[in-house]
């Protein structure tokens, strides 16, 4: 379904980096406000965490969980804790790492302290020896395939397994002995003893270490077990004195065994709450299947501006101000939705007009010649840097007898309510002069490569003295002046709105759209653009937003497009009363 009322929950606060209003509360601002009441914690700090895995580039999707994390931690006057879930060492990178710290301060947030689960191996190793101890674990030599038989259905209970009864010095032994290497990998694990026949399947004996001979990116060879996710994640969180560790909803089931392995360990009580994922329009957010994208190379790579990597949403020009603004309007509730893609494009282009320098580009060129116009004369005219914002002050465009306009802003033949350019009619040409059109210059195959114009000297400026008015008004770069540079436009990576969508015996990458990316070279630009840098922001006026990306170099220009102009989300909102 979609959100019909993003703006119905906001996850924003004063303190932490917003673009605009006030937010209203949300129930994970009510819970902690009632805590904090209650004094749950007594005088201890509110504390949350971020606990990626580093196992691919964070996306759109986790930057719902970065702003919740350390936005409501900062309005309450608390800390937050980057932990990076690093227990699969054959999935986890330093690259990674790299990647998420630099999204995370991109986003526009700091943490605390920056922690890393394979910190706390020792401790975690310790209390499952605890737990060995006391008769809550046990060594299970079943393979993984002989375990999910065991385990049963959601209707059926599951079968204890034949080594569920072990003692406890026999697994003290088996666990100490996995330790230190003396088995194969997938020939044991270690598993909580709970209840076989739970209505909950997570509580089923859940497994705790599996022993894997795989080198970590921090500790190396030192460990060859490694702890599950579900064992390693809330005593992590209680070491870290967590008093609310916010997750995704599919995480609900498992809390009761988040709390499970807290109480039976006696330690610090941090508490799990769930919240909607973000869920947007013709966009993937599975990290196997962003994974798949870079390795079969249907994108050049993680920071691909067709990604929803919040690399690839920065390398196309996107803002955290923008993004963190569209997190705040689609809400947290306790139930999944979907918001449209039109709507983070809504923030963005918002964001954008008020940020973002005009300049005058011509991507398909045209040359037109004004006949009347004095040879090898120019002149310049003054522009404004941005209407949106006065401070942004102006600049000089030089123009000229030859200037470039776009193809389609010239017919010879114009269709029915045509109000730009075509023979006997006038135009404006922005900031300078009214123009008619005379005669167009034809090659060998009928291409009109050149239009023939004259110009009104009195309408210096955009405006006739006499008052008669034009219907149409085009952008245009002097051909003496222009510079070249590459243009990339970029679409949805996805043609269905639901990108798993997909019949029997497809893959949801047979839904990848075959025109997300195009690339043209003959552009024409204003000679200001010339010193654009990396990650500079321009609206190409009439065209769309447009970033530098990360390949340009100085004469070897390179624009991706952020987004077109065309704001289709707005209509949206005005046709729903949003």
């Amino acid at each position: 379904m979609t959100n019909s009322n993003p703006k119905s929950q906001d996850t924003r606060n004063q303190d932490a980096p917003t673009s605009d209003a006030r937010p209203s509360t949300n129930f994970l601002h009510d819970l902690i406000a009632e805590d904090v009441r209650t004094r749950k914690y007594g005088d201890a700090l509110i504390q949350t965490r971020f606990p990626p895995e580093p196992n691919g580039y964070l996306h759109i999707g986790h930057a719902k969980a970065i702003c919740i994390d350390f936005g409501l931690a900062d309005e309450f006057g608390g800390k937050t804790n980057l932990r990076f879930d690093d227990t699969n060492p054959e999935k986890e990178e330093q690259e990674y790492v790299d990647s998420i710290q630099e999204d995370v301060r991109w986003l526009g947030f700091q943490w605390e302290r920056l922690c890393y689960a394979s910190d706390y191996f020792p401790q975690l190793y310790e209390w499952a020896l605890q737990l060995v101890r006391a008769g809550k674990a046990y060594v299970d030599d079943l393979s993984a395939d002989e375990i999910r038989l065991h385990r049963g259905t959601l209707t059926e209970p599951g079968k204890d397994s034949p080594y569920r009864n072990r003692s406890i010095e026999e697994n003290l032994d088996l666990f100490v002995r996995m330790k230190n290497g003396e088995f194969p990998d997938g020939s044991r694990v270690l598993r909580a003893k709970i209840d076989m026949a739970s209505p909950n399947l997570n509580m089923r004996d859940p497994v705790m270490y599996r022993i894997l001979h795989a080198t970590h990116h921090r500790t190396g060879d030192d460990w060859c077990i490694y702890p599950m996710y579900d064992y390693a994640h809330g005593q992590s969180d209680s070491l870290e004195c967590v008093t609310h560790s916010m997750c995704t909803l599919e995480f609900t089931d498992h809390q009761p065994l988040y709390r499970w392995y807290i109480e039976q360990l006696g330690i610090f009580p941090s508490q799990q709450i769930e919240f909607d994922r973000l869920n947007i329009t013709y966009t993937l957010l599975s990290k196997r299947k962003l994974l798949q994208l870079v390795s079969e190379k249907r994108v050049s790579a993680w920071d691909d501006p067709r990604m929803p990597t919040l690399s690839g949403l920065r390398r196309r020009g996107f803002t955290p101000e923008a993004i963190r603004a569209f997190v705040a309007a689609a809400g947290v509730s306790r139930t999944n939705g979907v918001v449209d893609f039109e709507m983070l494009e809504h923030f963005q282009r918002d964001d954008l007009n008020r940020r973002a320098s005009r300049a005058m580009a011509v991507l398909h060129p045209l040359k037109l010649v004004i006949d009347n116009y004095p040879e090898g004369e120019q002149e310049f005219v003054e522009v404004a840097n941005n209407p949106e914002d006065a401070s942004a002050g102006t600049r000089q465009v030089p123009f000229s007898r030859e200037i470039y306009i776009e193809q389609d802003d010239f017919r010879e033949v114009p269709p029915p309510k045509y109000y730009r350019l075509s023979p006997g009619k006038e135009v404006r040409l922005r900031n300078a002069y009214f123009i008619t059109a005379q005669e167009v210059v034809k090659d060998a195959a009928g291409n009109i490569v050149e239009v023939h114009c004259t110009y009104d000297p009195a309408s210096r400026g955009g405006n006739s003295p006499d008052g008669r008015k034009v219907k149409s008004t085009m952008h245009w770069v002097s051909a003496a002046h222009a510079i070249s540079a590459e243009i990339r436009l970029y679409d949805k990576l996805f043609l269905k709105p639901d990108p798993t969508d997909v019949e029997g015996g497809r893959d949801v990458l047979d839904n990848l759209n075959p025109n997300s990316f195009e690339i043209l070279t003959s552009a024409r630009l204003e000679p200001s653009l010339a010193n654009a840098r990396v990650g500079d922001r321009f609206q190409f006026e009439r065209v769309g937003y447009f970033c530098v990306d990360t390949g340009s170099a100085a004469g070897n220009l390179v624009f991706n497009r952020t987004l077109p102009l065309k704001d289709s989300w707005a209509k949206i909102e005005k046709r729903s009363g949003i």
